[in-house]
């Protein structure tokens, strides 16, 4: 079972919105919604909208298993400013967008609403060109439009929607709320469907019933707004803005999930010490894990909500793999119905943390005998800046202190890989000097772009490297362990 938001944007629509909003009512037959709540936002309207929606407040019955809630915008801002204040006060699990007109009938939402419950959906739309019960035949060049644009957004996103304008997209409640959305209009639509892509969201189509309407029957969407959304597309393609700004800073790892290349480098790099059961600390939203699948057994973990969503989506087709909560200074929290483990991967973690002896004394603890931890830190103090205080960063190392640290835990040092010696002065540039405080969207994508190349010369640099990589072994002799201070 589950609940839906029904989000219902109206401007102008006298003669529709009552029969419109009266069609929701069938929402109350699915066997798979125990609650339902419909919010409607009446976008400033010059008719007589406001007094039809009046009317249709006074004649609900209590016995409804609808919750109704109606608001109204003084000011006319657009489809895609009434989506937005609906969204605030959406508290179902899964919220859908219905237009005030009668081009789509609620029925088909109950399909829509099946696909969330058997196939763990995160998004669902609702397909108009995917062979529905019904379409009414009409505006063929509006549909030459749509397909163009929908092939744009496919390009952009690497989908294969057929139908990316329709306006019956589902979207789980929490994840919605989480992408910020700024589109007033209809713009609204490919920003919405490139940010779901960004966020690598598990999308499904519906076929769709459409009963479409002329311009002479009051269709409001014109050639502008196809413009417009040409410019949307563009705008929304090259944005990393797919996170709402949050106390985990995912809009940070959102713009460097654009180098993967780098990534790739990372994994390539790390890949002969894994073993076959592995738990990541601080997968963020996996980009290096999926590079280091399959694996017999792959716990990925983060701290942040929003990312163990992410991994838990790529469990899908990955029976091996288990997405889990992990905070590496809770003991408490490691997944030790999961283990032990032959390698414990912690890349860019443990200098956030005040307290990096106890995190490092928590990660032997759910080792094997013999079991490694792959650990990467910033390399420097001497390098410590801005994009440093940015990222939450504690601290920097050394080869020594990073040495010590390790041993001092109960680890022996099998190896210390120097890791990216191009970023150093990249990275001194840019926080010790220019003080920036945001990565470059330029800069990452030209990391991206010239990786190959620093991975042919990054061990001829003279220079030390930006990070360095610890290949440790846990140590079981019967040498004490030092405990943290």
């Amino acid at each position: 079972m589950t609940s839906l938001s029904v989000l219902v944007p109206v401007y102008n629509e006298q003669f529709l919105v009552a029969e419109s909003l009266t069609r929701l009512k069938i929402l109350e037959t699915s066997p798979h919604l125990e609650r339902i709540e419909v919010i409607v936002v009446d976008d400033c309207s010059r008719d007589d909208t406001p007094a039809a929606l009046e009317r249709f407040r006074a004649a609900l019955t209590p016995d409804s298993k609808i919750a109704w809630i109606f608001l109204k915008h003084e000011k006319n801002w657009g489809k895609g400013k009434a989506i937005q204040t609906a969204l605030e006060k959406a508290t179902c699990e899964i919220t859908v967008i219905h237009d005030a007109d009668l081009e789509y009938h609620p029925r088909d939402l109950l399909r829509v609403v099946r696909i969330f419950v058997e196939e763990e959906a995160d998004a669902v739309f609702g397909s108009r060109f995917a062979g529905g019960e019904a379409r009414r035949v009409l505006l063929y060049r509006h549909q030459l439009g749509n397909k163009f644009l929908t092939f744009l957004t496919n390009l952009v996103t690497n989908l294969n929607l057929t139908d990316m304008e329709t306006c019956y997209k589902a979207v789980r409640t929490e994840l919605l709320k989480s992408i910020p959305i700024v589109s007033n209009d209809f713009r609204l639509e490919p920003e919405l469907t490139i940010k779901l892509g960004k966020r690598s969201a598990r999308i499904f189509e519906v076929p769709i019933s459409y009963s479409g309407r002329t311009y002479a029957e009051g269709k409001k969407i014109s050639w502008k707004d196809g413009f417009a959304a040409l410019w949307a597309i563009a705008r929304f393609a090259v944005s990393d803005s797919v996170y709402r700004k949050d106390e985990y800073g995912s809009q940070i790892l959102a713009r460097m999930s654009r180098a993967p290349r780098f990534n790739a480098w990372m994994a390539d790099t790390i890949r002969p010490y894994c073993g076959n059961h592995v738990l990541e600390i601080g997968s963020g939203v996996g980009n290096l894990t999926q590079k280091l699948l399959p694996r017999r057994r792959y716990v990925a973990s983060d701290i942040n909500p929003l990312y163990i969503q992410t991994l838990s989506r790529l469990r899908a087709d990955r029976p091996y793999l288990k997405a889990a909560f992990c905070d590496v200074t809770d003991l408490a929290s490691f997944p030790k119905d999961e283990g032990p483990f032959d390698t414990v991967i912690c890349l860019n973690v443990i200098e956030h943390v005040p307290d990096d002896r106890a995190s490092l004394m928590n990660i032997r603890s759910v080792l094997a005998p013999g079991g490694k931890a792959i650990v990467l830190v910033p390399q420097g103090q001497w390098n410590f800046g801005t994009l440093d205080e940015v990222l939450g960063h504690q601290r920097r190392y050394s080869s020594e202190t990073l040495h010590k640290l390790a041993t001092d835990c109960g680890f022996k040092v099998q190896e210390m890989l120097p890791f990216n010696r191009v970023g150093t002065p990249a990275w001194w540039l840019n926080g010790k000097v220019l003080r920036r405080r945001v990565f470059g969207l330029g800069q990452i994508m030209a990391l991206n772009a010239l990786t190959p190349l620093f991975r042919r010369i990054d061990s001829l640099l003279p220079i030390q490297p930006l990070s360095l990589i610890a290949i440790l072994e846990r140590d079981d002799d019967d040498a004490p362990v030092k405990t943290a201070a």
